[in-house]
């Protein structure tokens, strides 16, 4: 089956890319918002399954530049439904009673091609963290390696999820297209911002990617200044894609083991 690939310069993309086989791949040289330009890219490449990773993911920005949030979690999710093609499409943890401008148009985007288009799998996921993008692993490295001492928020809960895991997942449904609807995928296990960071220095120091080891203190949500609201608790429920698919979910601290590897 002969897959196309949006978003395939994101973080995600990049390693769907990396373990696909038979596919064609665009980026922000085709705009999903248009339905001209992705009647166009079709008509030339003749995808048979589309794997959506296009989005937009700047979760406090979304709180002011509205219109393009909206446009490509929403607008831009149904008109590559209304194709007709079966469609994976990435969804997010914070799609459930969305309480920011993110969330929110995630969650009119999951509507919108559940609608346009029986042929679905929508795949909610969290956390992200991968080798080919800005992410929280890194950031927390870069802030270990120059900092005394940092704060991260404690009270927030969730999966983290490498891309690399969530790509393989993916493919496993594209290899065999059944029971449409809505899958949740993430690491195995929950953490709070605070304990996936302290994990990150213990892992980073065992392997030597840290020199020494910094304190890193807990912090209140209400005490971090941030645009966007996030929940407190977002942790996803994997059991229907494990008994559908057949889908293995590694327990996020052995996949970010693996990650930190390929940090070397």
């Amino acid at each position: 089956m002969k897959l196309w690939i949006t978003g395939s310069k994101g973080m995600l993309g990049q390693d769907l890319c990396a373990l696909a086989k038979n596919f064609s791949e665009s980026d922000k040289e085709v705009d999903i918002t248009d339905e001209a330009t992705v009647g166009s890219y079709i008509s030339k490449n003749k995808p048979e399954l589309i794997i959506n990773c296009a989005a937009y993911t700047a979760v406090d920005n979304a709180e002011t530049e509205t219109e393009l949030n909206y446009k490509l979690n929403a607008i831009g999710p149904e008109i590559l439904a209304k194709t007709g093609i079966p469609m994976i499409h990435i969804s997010t943890d914070y799609a459930v009673d969305p309480i920011n401008a993110y969330g929110k148009a995630k969650a009119e985007g999951e509507a919108r091609v559940a609608k346009a288009n029986p042929n679905h799998w929508i795949i909610r996921t969290a956390w992200l963290y991968g080798i080919n993008g800005k992410n929280f692993v890194k950031s927390m490295l870069n802030l270990m390696r120059t900092k005394e001492q940092i704060s991260v928020v404690s009270d927030q809960k969730g999966n983290p999820t490498w891309t690399y895991d969530l790509a393989a997942a993916m493919l496993k449904i594209a290899e065999s297209p059944k029971l449409p609807g809505i899958y949740n995928f993430s690491g195995e296990g929950v953490a709070s911002w605070h304990e996936f960071a302290l994990e990150i220095q213990k892992q980073a120091l065992k392997k030597k990617l840290l020199e020494r080891e910094i304190q890193i203190l807990p912090l209140a949500s209400s005490e971090w200044k941030s645009a966007a609201k996030r929940p407190l608790w977002s942790a996803l429920d994997k059991t229907k894609i494990k008994e559908n698919f057949n889908v293995q979910v590694p327990i996020w601290q052995d996949s970010l083991s693996k990650y930190l590897e390929l940090e070397k």
